[in-house]
């Protein structure tokens, strides 16, 4: 069965599936090992670990690529959404990314509305015309049948054109023939509930890290009819608070954190144990 039939099959499942965000081979492992099916190949944890900054478009095809391949090396079975912005560049430029992801084994690739090259600004999310941003959505779709990799069609348009704008993209894209649907930013509950109902029900997928959009706890999202649910800095933030207290350590004259893992458990889990086992099979004997 192919990563996207995977997919398929886990949401013919009743719920909603959790999908930690990743970002290298060593957080796709970890998640795998934790009992988890899926993962999001997440831009802003991407863009925080390679660029050392915030998510504003700056993070190349070729690094998300480069990570995607990381996280899929490291965790073959792990089936991975992939953000892919906004296809890098026009509707051709759309359609190389879904094939090459679609190639590499992704289960299924985010692509959205937004305007390539961003405005120099970190405030808001300018987005094309609505029949421009069809003509994007309709190559990746059709560049998705090569692979039957999903296409999870996002609009960023809420803040600055509304939500009534909003809904009627995500019923465009879903006539279409994308396959997830993603309201970015919507405001409350109502405007969430109009979102899935628009998906015309497929699934809708929603991002529940707390932050200035409405984030409704994980059963209440279930309830409302969300059947994905990616928590990025549910990952990347505690990964940078330990870090920084093993920085803060370090400087205060110390070895270690308190937080940090006992010698012996940080060897397990960098997979050392694992390492020996299978390298033993080939050693020569003597």
């Amino acid at each position: 069965m192919t990563p996207p039939d995977r997919l398929r099959a886990l949401l013919s499942r009743p719920g909603m599936l959790t999908m930690p965000a990743v970002w290298d081979g060593l957080t796709a492992r970890l998640t795998h090992e934790a009992g988890f099916e899926t993962a999001f190949l997440s831009g802003s944890c991407v863009a925080a670990s390679r660029l050392g900054g915030p998510d504003l478009d700056l993070a190349s095809f070729a690094e998300m690529f480069d990570s995607f391949m990381m996280a899929r090396n490291a965790a073959p079975d792990l089936l991975l959404l992939a953000d892919a912005d906004h296809g890098y560049g026009n509707a051709l430029n759309v359609q190389r990314t879904v094939r090459a992801y679609g190639r590499a084994g992704a289960a299924a690739i985010l692509i959205e509305d937004k305007v390539t090259p961003r405005p120099l600004t970190a405030k808001g999310k300018p987005c094309l015309p609505r029949e421009e941003a069809r003509m994007k959505m309709r190559a990746a779709i059709e560049a998705a049948k090569e692979s039957g990799i999903l296409v999870l069609a996002r609009t960023d348009c809420r803040p600055l054109l509304g939500i009534d704008e909003a809904v009627a993209r995500i019923e465009m894209f879903a006539a279409e023939g994308a396959d997830i649907l993603f309201l970015d930013s919507p405001a409350d509950e109502a405007e969430c509930r109009r979102a899935i109902a628009a998906a015309g029900g497929k699934p809708s997928f929603a991002v529940l890290t707390p932050g200035p959009h409405h984030t409704p706890p994980r059963a209440e999202a279930e309830a409302i009819g969300f059947r994905i649910g990616t928590y990025p800095s549910g990952t990347l933030s505690p990964m940078l608070a330990g870090l920084k207290a093993g920085l803060a350590a370090l400087a205060a004259g110390k070895a270690e954190a308190p937080e940090a893992l006992p010698a012996a458990e940080l060897r397990v889990t960098l997979g050392y144990d694992a390492y020996e086992a299978e390298a033993s099979r080939f050693r020569l004997p003597g």
